[in-house]
């Protein structure tokens, strides 16, 4: 028994740094797209085709009862409020990267897991000494990383600090509704509410063209289908076995992929200070999300 669990979660975290370098890879994605179509354009056509990715696993999961014990919300409700938040964090994010790194992106994105706890004071929600410790290391790691010769931070940097407070929203937001519906139908109806805005968006302020939706093919796809698709849809199914602190770990890893990704593609370069922030800022998100875990394995 104890070698099936044992090769159980070494197939999770397999499955989970697979997804952390689909992720990763992403921001890759993101900025290559942008070479052909405009920010709003790439976002609404890849989360639209990320809703039809997941439209078999909630044809799949259909009779699968949700959470007992809490009021349940209506999808397309709880649906049309996550898929605002999710718009804004995610336009944020991909007008920023009109104006910085992917590996920057990547790294300052990821700042959410720290704004989640703190952001969740203003509900009533608890945080540990782990928060603040990882709070203060990622400011830290933000500052080597963004700002230099004064106080000023980079404007494309800027946007992806705001963008990581709305993605932190979003998590809070998703929270809240998960267990009062279904999970995987809220995800499926979150991403056509943020395909419909975005190309909303596009139709107003952009060009859109077939010879630059063309362009861009493969890396909407991969945004679309593999990133969002396949990469929810593992996470989603994997987390039910993977081991909570492996999972925190794994995921963590996006932004170090996101760095790879776009040294090797994108021949990015990242200054020795700028290396220092990242690592600060890495050991500040994995404080903030095992401080809790490693006190629970204490007692």
């Amino acid at each position: 028994m104890a070698v099936q669990k044992k090769y159980t979660h070494l197939v999770s975290d397999a499955i989970l740094l697979m997804v952390a370098l689909i992720w990763g890879f992403g921001f890759v994605a993101q900025r290559v797209g942008m070479d052909h179509v405009g920010p709003y354009t790439y976002n609404g056509i890849r989360f639209i085709l990320g809703g039809c990715c997941l439209i078999p696993l909630v044809l799949r999961r259909t009779g699968q009862p949700v959470i007992t014990g809490k009021k349940q919300i209506n999808v397309w409700k709880a649906g049309l409020l996550a898929g605002v938040f999710l718009f804004a964090g995610a336009t944020l994010q991909q007008v920023g990267l009109q104006y910085t790194t992917a590996g920057k992106a990547g790294f300052i994105t990821g700042l959410y897991v720290v704004f989640v706890p703190i952001i969740g004071l203003f509900f009533g929600q608890r945080t540990n000494t782990g928060t603040w410790v990882g709070a203060m290391l990622a400011v830290l790691g933000l500052y080597l990383l963004s700002i230099h010769g004064g106080v000023s931070i980079a404007f494309g940097d800027l946007l992806e600090v705001i963008g990581a407070a709305f993605w932190a929203c979003h998590v809070l937001v998703l929270g809240y509704l998960s267990p009062r519906t279904s999970p995987v139908k809220l995800a499926m109806v979150q991403f056509f509410v943020c395909g419909v805005l975005s190309l909303g968006v596009a139709l107003a302020t952009e060009t859109i063209s077939l010879a630059g939706i063309s362009g861009a093919a493969i890396p909407i796809f991969y945004g679309g289908v593999i990133s969002v698709g396949a990469g929810y849809t593992l996470q989603v199914v994997v987390q039910r076995t993977a081991h909570p602190a492996h999972a925190a770990i794994l995921l963590s890893l996006e932004s170090p992929f996101a760095a790879l990704g776009g040294w090797l593609l994108l021949n990015e370069y990242l200054s020795g200070r700028g290396f220092l922030g990242c690592a600060l800022m890495l050991f500040g998100m994995l404080i903030s999300q095992l401080w809790s875990l490693m006190k629970k394995n204490k007692s």
